[in-house]
């Protein structure tokens, strides 16, 4: 009888305690009685990425022309050069701040963060459609890279507001919400540019739209992320308010210490682990190495996704497509839907099967002949050309987000709560230095290769995708050991 009243002392003494004041708390309790797949913040993380990522590759389909329309490029061989530097503006300014943005979400809360980045959403790419010259596209991309830090956050928010079952599912809500953004923004930008001349019975050439051809797409983006930007205002806050030296503070398991000290010494060596310093992110190899991968994935997926518009609207005697910016919007939109179909409904799935190590190793793999394929898809015409790169432009971007999506997890598993901000404000900063370098080399590498048609090896457009298939081969060793680790306790 002592024993089971023994036992049932211990068990109130472990049983949570939510602090009333406290917004983490609050998330806590409600995760502890929750039942079933919680939709609504499902719904609300999809948004708040979605308005984001809709920015980052939507100038991607007109970049070219908008290049042309600047009248800085010589020939067009060196409009791809110019292009690039435009499309590695943003990632630039990201790099540069999304460790400061990290600790202020690991301070003040994911909230602010989230509410500053969608304001300048709102702001800059606004300016951005507006660019009369290229140091105005350059400089308003770059100014929205500096304050748009909020997908860090957002990946530690979507790691603490879900249940430990729900995880996988939360992350791929995040990463499906960026890939779907990178490619429906892009998307956005085929359709609405140029209005006046693909629309001249709703759009005059006299038009607001018709002297900024490349506004539209930019207002819309920004008014969705108007929207979003209201609605973050009832957004739940996940970060603790009663943190000491850096960490939760639980009563209820000092007050476990306190009644059983002198009888248990794994309780008290439990809690002589748990008062040491936090070890530095830098020394954490798990999520370092993760981070390291992950970078060289996104190097990898930028340069491709800006290669991809500028190959399709090149002309054919340059090994292009000759697509104009609508063709590329169709085309980016059936792989957005095909990705937003995989990712709902099988990605939580094939992550339970395999893992996150196996599906980023995978991915990869796969990648390298999917690519390899590009060049002779440029070959064909009419039907089979249409559908053979839909096919190919689907499977791709399914891979892309898949392997990022795998990534995301095994970065926020790396790492306890109150590190998880700036944690992934390393990887955002990480991700962005790679994603910089991504569209300016592989503008610089595209126009290199345009004027090298008749090399002896691999010319013209089969250099480029040479180049990127070496990049993906190098991020796919590096998911083997003794690189890339997983952190022990997780």
């Amino acid at each position: 009888m002592a024993a089971l009243e023994e036992e049932e002392y211990r068990e109130r003494l472990l049983k949570k305690v939510y602090h009333e004041n406290c917004p983490g708390c609050k998330i806590e309790e409600e995760k502890a009685s929750q039942r079933g797949v919680p939709i609504r913040k499902l719904v609300a993380i999809w948004m708040i990425v979605l308005a984001s990522a809709l920015p980052i590759s939507s100038l991607f389909p007109f970049l070219y022309f908008m290049i042309r329309d600047f009248h800085i490029a010589k020939s067009p061989e060196d409009i791809g050069f110019y292009a690039g530097y435009v499309g590695s503006s943003y990632m630039l300014g990201r790099a540069l701040t999304s460790v400061f943005w990290g600790i202020v979400a690991d301070r003040y809360g994911r909230k602010p963060v989230i509410i500053i980045g969608t304001i300048a959403v709102v702001i800059f790419n606004t300016l951005f459609g507006l660019s009369v010259n290229y140091w105005m596209a350059i400089t308003t991309r770059f100014l929205l890279g500096s304050l748009n830090g909020l997908l860090g956050p957002v990946k530690a928010y979507a790691s603490e507001v879900f249940r430990e079952e729900h995880q996988a599912l939360g992350m791929s809500t995040v990463s499906t919400a960026w890939g779907i953004g990178l490619i429906i923004g892009p998307a956005l930008g085929g359709f609405f540019a140029q209005p006046a001349e693909k629309y001249p019975g709703i759009f005059s050439a006299d038009s607001i739209f018709g002297r900024f051809p490349y506004f539209l797409p930019c207002l819309c983006i920004s008014l969705f992320a108007l929207g979003v930007t209201v609605a973050c205002f009832w957004l739940p806050e996940t970060l603790h308010n009663h943190n000491q030296n850096g960490r939760l503070h639980d009563d209820s398991f000092e007050a476990l210490e306190t009644a059983s000290c002198a009888s248990n010494a794994n309780e008290m060596k439990q809690k002589a682990e748990e008062q040491k310093p936090k070890e530095s992110l830098m020394k954490n190899w798990p999520l370092m190495s993760s981070i390291i991968v992950y970078c060289v994935f996104s190097l990898h997926d930028m340069a491709y996704t800006e290669i991809f518009s500028l190959w399709a609207e090149s002309p054919r005697k340059l090994g292009g497509l000759s697509y104009s910016t609508k063709d590329v919007g169709e085309v980016l939109t059936i792989s957005g839907f095909g990705l937003f179909l995989f990712q709902t409904a099988l990605y939580p799935y094939v992550e339970k099967m395999l893992g996150p190590i196996r599906i980023a190793r995978l991915g990869g793999v796969l990648t390298i002949p999917l690519l390899s394929s590009y060049p002779f898809i440029a070959m064909l015409s009419g039907f089979a050309l249409s559908m053979l790169l839909n096919v190919a432009s689907l499977l791709k971007n399914v891979i892309s987000i898949t392997v990022v999506t795998s990534l995301f997890i095994l970065q926020n598993r790396a790492v306890d709560q109150d590190q998880r901000g700036a944690a992934n404000g390393i990887a955002m900063t990480g991700m962005s230095l790679f994603k910089a370098v991504g569209p300016a080399g592989g503008g610089a590498v595209f126009s290199w290769a345009q004027k090298r048609l008749d090399a002896a090896i691999l010319p013209g457009i089969q250099m480029v995708f040479f180049i990127l298939n070496l990049v993906e081969a190098i991020a796919v060793l590096m998911t083997f050991k003794p690189f890339l680790t997983v952190r022990d306790d997780k």
